[in-house]
């Protein structure tokens, strides 16, 4: 609507076209009121039954909630209306009229199970605490490709159609590609070290990445978004520094530039942006922490992965986000290298919330030989990896990275229940609609 008003921009002695859905209509005889509600904020339309043209009230007062309406009129200063500002029509129009039977109540009034704000995610999304949610997505994304950007890396954008799987195993989703098997990507890992071993040196991308886990738990999903950097002549210590540079930059950005949706998410006093650097334990110091908390039932032993209750009971210790570090090789990805003074330990890390991991990452093996025994103990065929693997033997300088979780991130910055609430259409076991 190209003369149309946002509600926010709305200002008293003016004459103006708002378009938006019906909030809520309360009617107190002679006088009733309209709240308008758009992306920007909600204003009140004001109905002198008295002194207006009965179709006019009977349209404006006729609407369902959550009909969509346009109103033109006078904006006039009401300290007691909602925004200190109201609206009388000369006019009013119903553009879609909206059901008077709403599968839930986008005003909050009314709770509604979580696979029922799912289904309807549209309506959903029409109540303030859940677009803040997106909109400070929006805003974490947007930091950390800035913070990227920051220490020179180039945003690119890999397949997500794939012939080979990254890591192999079971975890991936077989499509049929032109009469050939194929696999929906688990990770941008192969191609983008193919990009650190190009001119480009330094690269992040943020997208989809599918893993067909049996997972059915409040932080795993089957489509996530990761967040993945790249970087050639970086080390696991450089790559470390660029995650928690990525990961401050996120809180910062918050606070910063959402306190309207922290506000709605009743979070505005209590949020903080993390300070300092990021604590970072080896692995054995690790075991041992969590092994004190007396919070697991048999003592963790060296080459154990964590549990979920070990990461929770450590993450209560340390108390804020901490990296661990010095990991036993062999529970690392083959393409993760070893440690060149201690084979038996990797340069693979962790990036972890008190909550949760966030990031996995480390230093690259580059070296060609090293490469293909890796993909031999793995049980994997180095042959159907070619596309990749030829590419080290053409100058592969060394080079470290990650994978943060994207909805992990939101989900911690905003201490989220649920990672569903994170993402706008989520894919689970159960869920491939809507």
């Amino acid at each position: 609507m190209q003369d149309r008003t946002y509600t926010a921009d709305a200002e008293p002695g003016e004459t103006v076209t708002v378009a938006g859905w019906v909030h809520e209509i309360r009617d107190l005889g002679g006088i009733a009121f309209l709240i308008l509600r758009d992306t920007t904020g909600k204003l009140q339309i004001k109905f002198e039954k008295d002194e207006m043209d009965d179709d006019l009230v009977e349209t404006g007062l006729g609407a369902a909630r959550e009909s969509v309406i346009t109103a033109t009129g006078g904006v006039d200063e009401e300290p007691r209306a909602p925004t200190g500002v109201e609206l009388t029509p000369d006019s009013v129009e119903v553009v879609a009229e909206a059901d008077t039977e709403l599968p839930l109540d986008p005003s909050g009034k009314v709770d509604a199970e979580l696979s029922t704000r799912l289904d309807n995610r549209t309506l959903d999304l029409r109540k303030d605490e859940v677009q803040a949610i997106f909109a400070i997505r929006a805003e974490i994304q947007r930091a950390a490709r800035e913070a990227f950007r920051d220490h020179h890396a180039t945003e690119i954008n890999t397949p997500k159609i794939v012939a080979t799987g990254t890591e192999g195993g079971t975890e991936l989703f077989p499509i049929t590609y032109f009469g050939e098997e194929a696999f929906m990507n688990q990770s941008p890992q192969l191609f983008k070290q193919l990009m650190a071993g190009s001119n480009l040196e330094r690269v992040f991308e943020i997208g989809p990445i599918f893993r067909a886990e049996e997972h059915n738990t409040p932080r795993h999903l089957n489509e996530a978004t990761s967040i993945d950097f790249e970087g050639a002549f970086c080390d696991h210590h450089e790559a470390m520094d660029v995650a928690e540079a990525v990961v401050t930059a996120a809180y910062e950005a918050v606070e910063k530039n959402c306190q309207d949706e922290l506000e709605a998410l009743g979070l505005a006093e209590e949020f903080e942006a993390p300070t300092g650097e990021f604590p970072r334990l080896s692995y054995e110091e690790a075991i041992e922490r969590i092994n004190a908390t007396g919070e697991l039932d048999e003592q963790l032993l060296w080459g154990d992965d964590l549990p979920t209750e070990g990461e929770i009971a450590l993450g209560e210790d340390v108390g804020e986000h901490y990296f661990i570090t010095d990991w036993p090789s062999e529970i690392k990805p083959f393409y993760i290298m070893d440690q060149d003074d201690d084979e038996q330990l990797s340069t693979g890390f962790d990036l972890m919330h008190p909550r949760m991991e966030l990031v996995s990452g480390g230093q690259r093996e580059h070296r060609y030989d090293h490469l293909i025994e890796g993909f031999e103990q793995q049980g994997l065929d180095p042959e159907a990896f070619e596309y990749y693997t030829k590419m080290f033997k053409y100058g592969m300088p060394p080079h470290a990275g990650f994978g943060l979780g994207g909805e992990r991130l939101v989900m911690t910055v905003l201490g989220l229940d649920n990672i569903r609430e994170a993402v706008l259409f989520p894919r689970d076991r159960q869920r491939l609609s809507p």
